[in-house]
């Protein structure tokens, strides 16, 4: 029920996220080469978000009324380590998020309560992954498993993840798939149901499952310049419309929205980061991407990190957007009465957008505040605007401990 804000949260994490090549650190022994096997602590992060958003074309109203929705998203991870028998490196990284949201247009799916269950929801996503790694070589292999769930979905994860390096350490290759089965609870606009059951009992479940891979190769091309290439194919197959999303057609006529039952994805991506000084980074993103309902997208970044002294940047970021859009989208009304699949979404549409912000990072030696644990302090601010007059806001504070 929150695509839109996810849409952004991942632009906003991507922003985040520094493509720097990857260097592993030395293996820390002692004189007889003895590695603890001890779980040792290895970094906490808390992370607080707060995302706002308004807008006038709801999917749930056909195209028209309110898209204000907020959310405020928190989540804690804890990265431990210890080492095997041949002194191979084990990471073991659990994180848990919790969201809760309320949104204005889930509340019209049912006009006729004071509060629909979908007008406010709590979304629970824990997830375990597990890394061997050689710290002499930098290669490593991995395993994840996750599980969300909130009012009208649970989802059960799994992926794998493979990195290898070249003998100089200059070359990274990393390859990761990802599989999400999903259970979609059919909730269908109050108009158009039948029966008298009432609450939860009333609504059917559909299957939608994600296949994902991701091929990545970066490069240290100069002393100053990285390279990063991203090929990341996807393919969904199952429930891929939103049952309580209306659509209306020229006729008069309300149906409830219907997309093909699958999709295939490909996201294509470039990142460079040339470093300008000992004090400022360029980092520029490229990506292109297109799928078989017809979008193609194409969005460039550029951040600036500046580092101001030893222990305090800030960065400038700014996104530029812009895609077509799918093959059966049309606005409120416009639908014709003969087509198989329709939509309202204007997430589905064509448009273009800003996003743009900064982030403050804080690090001091004898770590924030005088708390040695408190390594670093990072706070960001972005704001979202699109053609279709749809803005945002998203503020988020991490707080990392080592």
């Amino acid at each position: 029920m929150k695509k839109i804000y996810l849409h952004i949260v991942v632009l906003y994490l991507g922003i985040l996220t520094a493509h720097a090549q990857i260097q592993p650190q030395s293996v820390h022994a002692d004189a007889s080469n003895y590695q603890s096997r001890k779980l040792k602590m290895e970094e906490v992060n808390i992370v607080s978000s707060y995302y706002n958003q308004n807008g006038n074309n709801s999917a749930v109203t056909g195209g028209i009324g309110t898209e204000k929705l907020s959310d405020l998203a928190n989540t804690f991870d804890l990265q431990l380590s210890n080492y095997g028998k041949f002194g191979k490196k084990n990471t073991f990284l659990f994180e848990v998020g919790i969201d809760h949201y309320t949104s204005a247009s889930s509340d019209k799916i049912d006009p006729n309560t004071i509060s629909s269950a979908s007008s406010a929801d709590t979304r629970i996503y824990p997830s375990l992954n597990w890394t061997r790694s050689n710290e002499k070589t930098g290669n490593s292999f991995g395993f994840t498993g996750s599980f969300s769930t909130e009012f009208d979905y649970q989802s059960i994860g799994a992926g794998f993840n493979l990195t290898r390096l070249s003998k100089d350490k200059n070359t990274q290759f990393d390859f990761k798939l990802q599989a999400f089965l999903d259970t979609w609870t059919v909730i269908l606009p109050v108009e158009l149901r039948t029966g008298n059951a009432k609450g939860h009992d009333e609504y059917g479940s559909s299957p939608r499952n994600s296949f994902s891979a991701s091929f990545s190769l970066s490069q240290v091309l100069t002393d100053k310049l990285q390279a990063l290439l991203i090929v990341e194919p996807a393919y969904q197959k199952g429930l891929l419309a939103t049952k309580y999303q209306r659509d209306y057609f020229i006729d008069g006529s309300l149906r409830a929205e219907n997309l093909p039952n699958k999709r295939y994805k490909l996201p294509i991506a470039l990142r460079l980061n040339y470093f300008l000084s000992d004090n400022v980074v360029l980092r520029s993103f490229y990506r292109y991407y297109m799928d078989d309902w017809g979008i193609r997208a194409h969005t460039a970044e550029i951040e600036v990190p500046i580092k101001l002294n030893s222990f305090f940047s800030i960065s400038p970021f700014y996104r530029y957007s812009e895609q077509t859009g799918v093959d059966y989208f049309a606005p409120y009304g416009q639908h014709n009465p003969t087509a198989n699949y329709y939509t309202s979404d204007y997430d589905l549409s064509s448009l273009n957008s800003n996003f743009y912000g900064a982030g403050l990072h804080f690090s001091p030696p004898k770590g924030v505040f005088g708390w040695q644990r408190l390594n670093t302090l990072e706070l960001r601010y972005g704001h979202y605007t699109r053609s279709t007059k749809l803005t945002s806001n998203v503020i988020s504070l991490n707080l990392k401990f080592k």
